[in-house]
């Protein structure tokens, strides 16, 4: 398109189209006349812009009813054409402002907006914008005279009404870009020129008029819902303070005169709306606007958008620079929201803030001659009488905002918080404030019920390293807090008392808080958290300061402390508490009576267990566990806080430590494991075994001083299992004396006092399976028994050698037989006679001996198997279910253990058999599942010795068992799977195959086990039992495929067997020619498993 370079080209361009838009004002000719300038040059269209102007403003005046799409196409074209020229009149540019002004205003009351959508107003919003920015100099500030005040306030009105009630953030936004403009603060790009002091002063005087409703509606606007966004928020809050500092500016007021100047006549009546700044006004409003910025301050300090809290360090360093003293009031709460967000999420932003206060300070005054730190020093004091109120009615929100303005007070102050921490009613405020937050929730049962073994397998197989389990300092489980959930909060509590102890007098915070741990249970907890953390900062860990202090604690001093600490948390009355109730064995004692079983059947009923002994609250040992995590937490930030001037003190906690380390109760062994990975890091050890064995004398001394008192046997139990289990093999040599004596006790106490040796047994059965030079061995134990309780697979790992059988060995064995077939009939040649007469007359003395020398020759680890598994024997007919059940576990590591010395191992296991067989017979289900996989490993290491045993003592009760369930578990919903009798039908078939297998059971049992199987291939079973079923027979088919393939065609055959010659009798089976059944499914693939196997191992 041909631009249009000069005036008179431009004028016969423009002529037409303006004609035409003035004749018929419709939307084309609009849109006609904007494309048309687009070809005029810049300097041609500031000739004829009020050429251009005419039909458009005549246009946007025509009386009656206009068509929304009309005017906004007219306000867009007058856009464009006041962004490309210059409006040179101060006239033109007041009935520009006023005719724009009116577009936005109802024209039937023009205090309200037009009815006109979004866009519209948009349009029109964005011509005011261009307006303003087309006026330079005189020009612009000629609108700003004293006659123009009602148009100003008419547009003030208007813009503040669009952004305060429109939905839409683009025209709140736009609206107060304009406001921003309005007030000559425009921000943009475009240069503007500079206003000297006394057109300052007489903007100030104008925009005196508009402040009382431009700082009210933008408070609104900013205090508004945050789903406004924060774009909104920064606008509104830049321009509240830009409002602010213009009129309130202390250099400003300080030139007012007292007196008002009298106005001329012909003006007197427009100048009685100016205000006069006097001193009283300033005072008067200075005061309505404190309300104000208290609340913007507070709102905008925490409002969840980072740039809106930048804006805010940007506000409160423009108020405080240019209006101190003017707003003497809020300088206060303007200080406040800086000291909050000294310790915001977002760096930069703390960063902003402490450059803002680092700039305050060095102006060495505030307001009233008073210096940064004595204010900041009296809003702590103010903040400590009122924080006990605050922590216990605010919620999460308005308790962050405290701790972060609490935290920001102590930063700032540095080493100046000792003369408000030197007043005793302060300390007292801010201590009982801190207790009072960090209360805990001790109302969750699950910390009282989880259990250390409850996280191990039956095998207890060990955990890994704690140094790999645990970080350094680890906390264990997430504390719960009664008084709110945010974890900032507990970050920022954490932080505060940090900061405390670095800068503050650490012997008085200890002590005081000290005094408040002593003083009452209930503030124990919340007391040792804090002392923590206190000593934590005062070795300057963890801690975030402004300013680095030289005069801290020596090393020596932050030891004695530690000391002293210490000495209070391990006092028999803190640390010895009760964590769990002591009557389980009685309790299991009476539930035994009420249910005796055989093997696997179940219905029996408990009866639920009532005593009148008094028993500790659950909410109580919930507290104690809490209260001894806590110290123990204590621990291990102590020794990181000394390092290695901790080894001093090394003796004098370990041994606790330990102690705690082999509580039952999961959180408290938890936690102290954490603590020996802090202490071995810290004494700088290289792993917590190292720190273990290097220590072990004193350790094996102060066990065996405990275990001469009855009432400190389960304490040195606990600390000998807690090294067997957290140690490695070089310590079995130093505990060897120990655990003698840890035996010796086991045979002297009575059946309610044993479970805490028992324990250690267990403990140290576990260790000695994975420490052997047989680890292959029980390995292979694990995988054995795994296979006992697995699915349905076929099993051929777990084929016996036998099938793999050699011509040698065949020939060998037919000779065996016939031999002994001949000495039973006695057949016997001459020389046999003689040679079996020597054998029974004269025994071989040398073979006795040599069993003699090799069981004397038993090495350690297995001579302590065989005196762990003896005291076993005898406690297999313990009365309590624990004890039993625990002594089932140990028993079945002892066999392990003892699997390489088959002449140990045999005695024992005949000597165990008879407890073991009531166990499995007439017990609790519990023990019988135990009992049975006790059974299932014996079974996989000794070989036949219990074959004949089994079938004649077990194998009929558990068939007829599973017998018995059969209609149980065919009648049972999916809520059967989760019950114990379920568990029990699920271990007897999945472990009954691999048992019959091991211990080569013949034919007979065979055909019993395949009877006691077969209804559960029914498909009316629960699947994993059908599973289990399958299983069961395909290691029965290992056995005798041929017996299983006949027992399984007798059930149901899929299809008829043809004999190869006519001469031969047919094949009937009794499956032959039945219909589809229950079973047909399962044997149908136990079949196909069969024929599978088979062409597998045919040539």
């Amino acid at each position: 398109m041909a631009v249009f370079d000069t005036p008179q080209e431009a004028f016969g361009a423009l002529r037409p189209v303006c004609v035409q838009l003035t004749k018929v004002p419709t939307v084309e000719n609009v849109e006609r006349l904007h494309a048309q300038l687009q070809a005029v040059s810049d300097s041609a269209l500031q000739e004829l812009q009020e050429y251009v102007l005419f039909p458009l403003r005549f246009t946007l005046k025509t009386p009656g009813r206009k068509r929304e799409r009309v005017v906004q196409s007219v306000v867009e074209c007058l856009t464009a054409l006041l962004s490309t020229t210059c409006v040179r009149q101060p006239d033109l540019l007041l009935e520009l402002f006023s005719e724009l002004c009116l577009c936005l205003a109802s024209p039937s009351s023009p205090h309200q907006l037009a009815p006109w959508p979004e866009e519209v107003k948009q349009a029109v919003i964005q011509a005011l914008l261009a307006l303003l920015h087309s006026a330079y100099g005189d020009i612009l500030l000629s609108l700003y005279q004293p006659s123009n005040l009602p148009q100003l306030g008419f547009a003030v009105s208007l813009l503040l009404t669009v952004a305060e009630q429109e939905k839409a953030k683009p025209l709140k936004l736009l609206a107060l870009k304009c406001l921003q403009c309005l007030i000559l603060q425009c921000d943009c790009p475009e240069d503007h020129r500079p206003l000297d002091a006394e057109e300052r002063r007489q903007c100030g005087d104008l925009f005196a008029s508009f402040l009382p409703g431009l700082s009210i509606a933008l408070s609104q606007i900013i205090t508004a819902d945050v789903k406004q966004g924060h774009a909104v928020v920064v606008s509104a809050l830049k321009l509240f303070s830009q409002a602010v500092s213009v009129v309130m500016a202390d250099e400003q007021l300080a030139q007012v005169p007292a007196q008002r100047e009298k106005p001329a006549s012909e003006r007197s009546k427009i100048s009685e709306l100016i205000v006069h700044r006097s001193p009283n006004w300033a005072k008067s409003t200075a005061a309505k606007l404190s309300v104000l910025i208290q609340k913007v301050v507070a709102f905008v300090s925490v409002h969840p958008h980072w740039k809106a809290r930048q804006a805010l360090v940007e506000v409160v360093g423009l108020l405080t620079s240019t209006c101190a003293l003017s707003l003497a009031e809020s300088v206060g709460p303007l200080l406040k929201a800086l000291v909050s967000l000294v310790n915001d999420e977002r760096p930069a932003i703390g960063v902003q803030s402490r450059e803002a206060l680092k700039g305050l300070a060095a102006q060495g005054t505030l307001t009233e001659n008073r210096l940064l730190a004595d204010v900041l020093l009296e809003d702590l004091h103010s903040l400590a009488t009122a924080l006990p109120r605050l922590m216990e009615s605010q919620d999460d929100q308005g308790k962050l905002s405290t701790l972060n303005l609490l935290l920001g007070y102590v930063k700032l102050l540095g080493p100046s918080v000792n003369v408000a921490l030197a007043s005793a009613s302060h300390l007292q405020r801010l201590s009982r404030a801190l207790v009072q937050v960090l209360e805990l929730d001790v109302t969750d049962v699950k910390v009282v019920e989880e259990r250390r073994w409850a996280s191990a397998g039956a095998w207890g197989e060990p955990p890994g390293p704690p140094s790999e389990s645990f970080p350094a300092g680890g906390h264990g489980q997430r504390k719960r807090f009664r008084f709110f959930a945010e974890e900032r909060v507990l970050s920022l509590l954490q932080q505060i008392c940090r900061a405390l102890g670095y800068h503050g007098n650490l012997y008085l915070l200890v002590d005081h808080f000290m005094a408040l741990y002593r003083e009452s249970a209930l503030y124990r907890k919340q007391a040792a958290m804090v002392v923590n953390e206190l000593v934590t900062g005062a070795a300057g860990l963890e801690v975030d300061v402004l300013q680095e202090w030289e005069s801290g604690l020596s090393a020596e001093d932050l030891r004695g402390v530690v000391a002293s600490v210490l000495e209070e948390y391990m006092d028999q009355a803190n640390w010895h508490l009760v964590t769990s109730t002591e009557a389980e064995d009685s309790t299991e004692e009476a539930l035994g009576k009420e249910a005796r079983l055989l093997a696997v059947s179940s219905g029996a009923r408990r009866q639920p267990f009532r005593s009148s002994d008094p028993r500790p609250s659950v909410r109580s040992m919930n507290s104690h566990i809490w209260q001894i995590s806590i110290q123990l937490e204590g621990v291990a930030r102590f020794a990181c806080a000394l390092q290695g001037d901790f080894r001093l003190l090394l003796i004098s906690a370990l041994y606790p430590v330990l102690e705690k380390a082999g509580d039952p109760v999961l959180l408290l062994s938890r936690t102290a494991e954490a603590a020996l990975v802090s202490l071995c890091r810290a004494c700088g050890y290289p792993s917590v075994p190292e720190l273990i064995n290097q220590n072990a004398d004193y350790l094996v001394n102060s066990i065996s001083l405990e275990l001469r008192h009855r009432a400190h046997e389960s304490r040195a139990s606990r600390v000998l299992e807690a090294m067997l289990r957290h140690s490695d093999a070089e310590v079995l040599p130093l505990v060897e004396d120990v655990v003698r004596d840890t035996l010796a006790r086991l045979d002297q106490c009575h059946s309610d006092r044993v479970s805490p040796f028992l324990s250690v047994m267990h403990t140290l059965m576990i260790r000695l399976v994975f420490w052997s030079s047989l680890g292959h061995l029980a390995k292979e134990g694990l995988e054995v028994r795994s296979g006992f309780m697995s699915g349905a697979v076929w099993p051929h790992n777990l084929a016996p050698a036998a099938q793999q059988t050699t011509p040698e060995a065949m020939e060998e064995f037919f000779q065996s037989y016939i031999k002994q077939k001949r000495m039973a009939e006695g057949n016997l040649s001459d020389s046999e006679e003689e040679e079996k007469g020597e054998q029974l007359q004269s025994p071989e003395p040398e073979a006795d001996e040599e069993t003699d020398a090799r069981e004397s020759r038993l090495p350690p680890r297995a001579q302590t198997a065989k005196e762990v598994m003896e005291r076993c024997v005898h406690l297999l007919s313990a009365k309590s279910l624990r004890v039993r059940l625990k002594v089932l576990d140990t028993l079945e590591l002892c066999v392990l253990v003892l699997s390489p010395h088959e002449n140990v191992l045999l005695p024992l296991a005949h000597r165990a058999w008879p407890p073991l067989v009531s166990r499995l017979t007439n017990d609790d289900p519990l023990a019988v599942l135990r009992a049975f996989q006790v059974l299932c490993t014996l079974g996989a290491h000794s070989g036949d010795f219990l074959r004949r045993r089994f079938s004649k003592e077990v194998l009929p009760k558990l068939a007829g068992s599973l017998a018995s369930q059969v209609p149980v578990s065919a009648r049972a919903g999916p809520v059967y799977s989760h019950t114990l009798a379920f568990k029990l039908q699920l271990a007897v078939l999945q472990g009954l195959g691999p048992l019959c297998q091991t211990l080569d059971l013949g034919e007979n049992d065979l055909s019993h086990v395949l009877e006691a199987g077969l209804p559960y291939l029914s498909a009316r079973q629960p699947g994993k039992l059908q599973d289990a079923a399958c299983s069961l027979f395909l290691h029965l088919m290992q056995m005798d495929p041929d017996a299983v393939w006949l027992f399984l065609s007798s059930v149901w055959c899929p299809h008829p067997y043809e004999p190869p010659h006519p001469t031969l009798a047919p094949v009937k089976l009794g499956g032959m020619g039945k219909k589809r059944n229950e079973f047909t499914d399962n044997v149908q693939h136990l079949l196909g498993e069969l024929h599978r196997g088979e062409a597998g191992g045919s040539p």
